[in-house]
C-alpha cells in the first residue's frame, strides 16, 4: 500500500520563551501558510494531522480550508531543554549531538528515543490504515527530521539544519518503508 505523508514544518513563528504551545505564526508566516495552501491546492487529502501546537496548526489550517485538523500531541516538538536559556549554539550543538545519540538529552529534555517512542505509532497509524493515501501534517523541524531519521538512518543533522519555516517533504511510504522524499 502506498501513503504519502506531507510533512508541512511549521511558518515563521516569533520566539517567546517558554510559550512553545501557544506562540502564533507571524504576519509573514500567515501569508506563507496561505502560500503552501495554494501550492498543494491541487492534491486532495485524505486527512488533515498537526501537532498540538499553535505554530502547526496554523500553518496547516489554510490547506483544510475549514475541514476538521486532528490533533496529536505525540507530534509536538522535541522538549530540547528545561525553562532555562541556552545559546543559539549550544541548542544547536544539542540537536546535533541528540540525532547521533538518541539517548542524549539536556536537562529537563528529552531524548531522541523518548520522542520516537511518542511519534512513531502514530506515523505507524497513519500507514496501516487503507483509507489514508494522502495525508498532511503540521510539524516542527526537530520532529521531523527525528521521524524521517527512523525510517531513514542517513537523514540527520545536516538535513535538519537545511530546512526552513515553512517547509514541505512529500513522504511516500510503500508500507512501513519509506521509498521517496521529495521537497516542494
Amino acid at each position: 500500500m502506498i501513503t504519502n505523508i506531507y510533512f508541512i514544518r511549521h511558518a515563521e513563528s516569533p520566539f517567546i520563551f517558554g510559550k512553545e504551545k501557544e506562540r502564533p505564526l507571524s504576519e509573514k508566516g500567515f501569508k506563507d501558510a496561505k502560500t503552501i495552501a495554494d501550492k498543494l491546492s491541487h492534491i486532495h487529502f485524505d486527512q488533515f494531522i498537526s501537532s498540538s501546537y499553535n505554530r502547526a496548526i496554523q500553518t496547516v489550517e489554510p490547506l483544510a480550508n475549514g475541514a476538521p485538523i486532528k490533533l496529536y500531541k505525540e507530534l509536538r516538538e522535541k522538549t530540547l531543554k528545561g525553562a532555562y536559556k541556552s545559546s543559539e549554539e549550544e541548542i544547536e550543538n544539542a540537536i546535533e549531538m541528540s540525532l547521533e545519540d538518541h539517548e542524549f538529552k539536556l536537562e529537563g529534555g528529552e531524548t531522541t528515543k523518548e520522542v520516537l517512542e511518542r511519534s512513531i505509532p502514530v506515523i505507524e497509524s497513519i500507514l496501516q490504515d487503507e483509507t489514508l493515501k494522502t495525508v498532511a501534517i503540521g510539524t516542527h523541524g526537530n520532529i521531523m527530521t527525528i521521524i524521517m531519521n527512523y525510517y531513514r538512518p542517513e537523514i540527520g543533522y545536516e538535513f535538519w539544519k537545511s530546512t526552513t519555516k515553512p517547509d514541505v517533504y512529500q513522504c511516500t511510504f510503500e508500507g512501513s518503508k519509506l521509498k521517496e522524499i521529495t521537497r516542494i
